[in-house]
Parts: structure tokens; C-alpha cells; sequence
């Protein structure tokens, strides 16, 4: 049976945090960080986002990732099928046509039409894509955000507002190279 990946979890779970107002784009490195996430996934994981009209990059210092659109705009279904592509929820064997009884023969009662339990999978995968495509990242957010304390929108901001001024002192120290060790002369 075929399932979504940790990658629809880190992708949404990313997404939300760019849903909240932010006055600089995020970088992946810094959501994952805040996130305790693997930095290398997540950097797999944008480009998908990216190219299917999620998230806009931007380049530089102050770059990084914002939604391309109003997250009442983007279904979680959107980012599901961006990051996971078109996988079935399920992935039928077609284990009726082996029964051995008839010796690998199998009658055509037994095999014609749909399989049962893959008729039943295909009902249940279309409800659910049907309740991914009614919930967008904002109704995610409104509910996530019900059950964050005062406050957390303004540290959030602060803690992106921080890692711009960390990657321009990074890159600042990455241009300059390592400081010039001294030397001791004999005289002391």
C-alpha cells in the first residue's frame, strides 16, 4: 500500500509557518532549523513547492521562500500532490487471479470487473483527496494558531527577523576569511 511520506508533514508544517506574516522570506535552512528538521530533505522538498506555484524563491541574503499565493488559496491537496506527485493511496496486487485452487487459472466470476477491496480503496482515497482539496493551508493555520499562546506570532517573527542578521554576519566572516593569527616575537 502506497502512503504519503514525512515529506507532506515537513512541507506543510513548513508552509504554515510561511502562512503567518513574516517581514522577510524564509529560508529553507531556517525552517528546518526552527523545525529541528533535516536540513537536506527540506531542501528537496521546496523546489517541488516552487514549481508547482506554492512558493516563490527569492536569492541573497535577505532570500528565501513566501507563498505564491494567499494560503486561502492553497488545499493541502495542492501540497500533497506537489511534494508526493500522482502515487495512488493504494496499489492493488490483484492477489484474486492467484488463488490456487483453480491452479493458476482462475474463473472469470473471480476476476472480472473491479476487485472488491480495490473498488472499496479507490471510494476511500477520493473522500479523502475530496477533504484535502476543502482544507486550505489558512484553515490549517486558524486551527493551529487557536492553540498558540500571545505572543508567539511576535517571537516567531523575531526568531526569522534574528537568522537574516546570523546569514549577513555569515557571509560577511565567509567573505573577510579567517582572521590572521599573531605572532609572538622572542622579545616577549
Amino acid at each position: 500500500m502506497a502512503h504519503y511520506g514525512s515529506g507532506t508533514e515537513y512541507g506543510l508544517h513548513c508552509l504554515l509557518y510561511l502562512a503567518q506574516p513574516l517581514a522577510e522570506p524564509a529560508s529553507s535552512r531556517d525552517l528546518a532549523e526552527l523545525q529541528g528538521i533535516s536540513v537536506s530533505f527540506l531542501a528537496k522538498i521546496f523546489p517541488k513547492l516552487e514549481k508547482a506555484g506554492i512558493v516563490t524563491a527569492s536569492e541573497g541574503i535577505r532570500g528565501g521562500y513566501q507563498l505564491a499565493r494567499p494560503a486561502g488559496d492553497i488545499s493541502v491537496l495542492d501540497v500533497v500532490d506537489a511534494i508526493e506527485g500522482p502515487k495512488p493511496l493504494f496499489d492493488c496486487q490483484q492477489i484474486r487471479s492467484r488463488c490456487t485452487l483453480y491452479e493458476g487459472e482462475p474463473p472469470g466470476w473471480m476476476t472480472s470487473g473491479v476487485c472488491g477491496i480495490h473498488a472499496l480503496m479507490l471510494r476511500a482515497e477520493k473522500s479523502m483527496r475530496a477533504e484535502l482539496a476543502k482544507t486550505t493551508l489558512a484553515d490549517l493555520a486558524q486551527g493551529v494558531g487557536s492553540m498558540a499562546p500571545a505572543g508567539f506570532g511576535e517571537d516567531l517573527q523575531g526568531w526569522f527577523s534574528g537568522r537574516v542578521q546570523v546569514r549577513s554576519e555569515a557571509r560577511i566572516a565567509a567573505v573577510r576569511g579567517p582572521k590572521p593569527r599573531r605572532v609572538k616575537d622572542d622579545a616577549g
